[in-house]
């Protein structure tokens, strides 16, 4: 008997990448020049076959392209229509840009940021988080990070600056360096309208950008490190119900110093003690206006990033990457942060708890699977039943 090739609606893949209009993607590759010299392996190609091996965890060229293949009828319901050999991939992965597909997170952020699930309950639109985190890799690909191994050599690494909205929860703005670059030049690439409020940790050390941010009207609030000059200007009274919060002291400073010909910044330094582990902080800020322990309560919300860094790297693929070269790299992380995306586009629109973990495993199970991807991440057994009961029963042998 030869092998049905009949389906009935679509892939929950497809259903996916409904959310991504190939019209916008052919248009960014069209405006990059993406497929210029590709007679076949186009960006759109190139994109499902990356959120494929996303979604699957794929951690070799081999193991996407087998995939792709094994589901050879279902896969033409994506639209694409040419099956990469492993060859045709790698040499996409490091001829096609990562601007390509960092421009099609651009767009599918702005498209549905405002889609996007709010999580945190009553948290401001005006809060933002900056940080970075290192992905260590195999090879000398970017320059080194980390501590050097037993062979003297240091791994490669690749550092991710991220920029973050704390009521969407997915990334705003991300740029890539080397490992063992330092994050401070970060700062200048951020363009953040009036009556922000930024966090960041004590990496981040440009006291250039700092007075900058407060001629824009931007409130930033950081910690201190232990090597910062700084001169008092004013110590401000600390009130009982601040020092039963915690606040030790509370001063006007000016960070820098002339000697050196360091760029200064006003700022106030609060030293905090945490009246629950007893640890001490001190948090810089240019804010003169809020309380002491409400500065230290906003420094506690950088928190959110350090989260989703460790949800990135342990839903997705970012331990092994489909490719050796600097912009097969990025390309992978882009798609990833794609897939997050997208699930979380999904996760808000289905109006069923869901935890992040269980629904991407169910997605990545039922890939493949035609059925209502709504209709089954509400009530996922009596979606997949009613699918069994509709099918027509196999005929026996010695039925009438």
């Amino acid at each position: 008997m030869s092998k049905s090739i009949f389906f009935t609606g679509q892939p929950i893949f497809s259903q996916v990448l409904n959310f991504v209009p190939r019209s916008h993607v052919d248009q960014i590759s069209r405006q990059n020049q993406a497929d210029r010299y590709c007679k076949k392996f186009s960006t759109y190609d190139h994109l499902v076959s990356m959120l494929y091996a996303v979604f699957n965890n794929c951690n070799s060229i081999r193991e996407l392209t087998s995939g792709l293949l094994a589901w050879e009828q279902r896969i033409k319901h994506l639209g694409v229509n040419y099956f990469p050999r492993r060859s045709t991939f790698s040499d996409a992965n490091s001829r096609r840009s990562e601007v390509v597909f960092g421009q099609i997170y651009e767009f599918l952020y702005k498209r549905y940021r405002h889609n996007l699930p709010d999580s945190r309950k009553g948290k401001s639109g005006r809060l933002y988080i900056a940080d970075s985190t290192t992905i260590s890799l195999f090879q000398e690909v970017m320059r080194n990070a980390g501590r050097r191994g037993s062979n003297g050599k240091r791994k490669g690494g690749i550092k991710v600056h991220t920029l973050v909205r704390s009521d969407e929860d997915v990334p705003c703005l991300v740029r890539f360096t080397a490992g063992a670059a330092h994050d401070s030049p970060f700062l200048k690439d951020l363009k953040l309208p009036e009556g922000s409020i930024l966090i960041f940790d004590r990496g981040y050390v440009d006291y250039a950008q700092f007075q900058h941010f407060s001629e824009q009207g931007v409130t930033w609030v950081t910690r201190r490190r232990r090597n910062t000059v700084y001169q008092t200007r004013e110590k401000l009274s600390v009130s009982q119900s601040q020092s039963a919060k915690g606040v030790q002291k509370d001063k006007l400073v000016v960070l820098g110093h002339r000697v050196y010909e360091h760029p200064l910044a006003n700022a106030r330094l609060i030293h905090f003690t945490d009246p629950q582990s007893g640890k001490k902080f001190q948090f810089l800020t240019n804010n003169t206006r809020l309380a002491p322990a409400s500065v230290a309560a906003l420094y506690q919300k950088r928190w959110q990033i350090e989260i989703l860094f460790k949800h990135l790297k342990q839903n997705y693929p970012l331990r092994y990457f489909l490719g050796d070269s600097e912009n097969a790299i990025k390309i992978q992380i882009w798609c990833a942060l794609i897939a997050d995306l997208l699930i979380k586009l999904i996760k808000s629109l289905v109006g069923r708890k869901w935890s992040f973990s269980n629904l991407s495993s169910v997605i990545r199970i039922h890939l493949m699977t035609y059925i209502d991807i709504f209709a089954f991440l509400k009530n996922p057994e009596r979606a997949l039943q009613v699918k069994l009961d509709k099918q027509q029963p196999e005929q026996s042998l010695f039925s009438p």
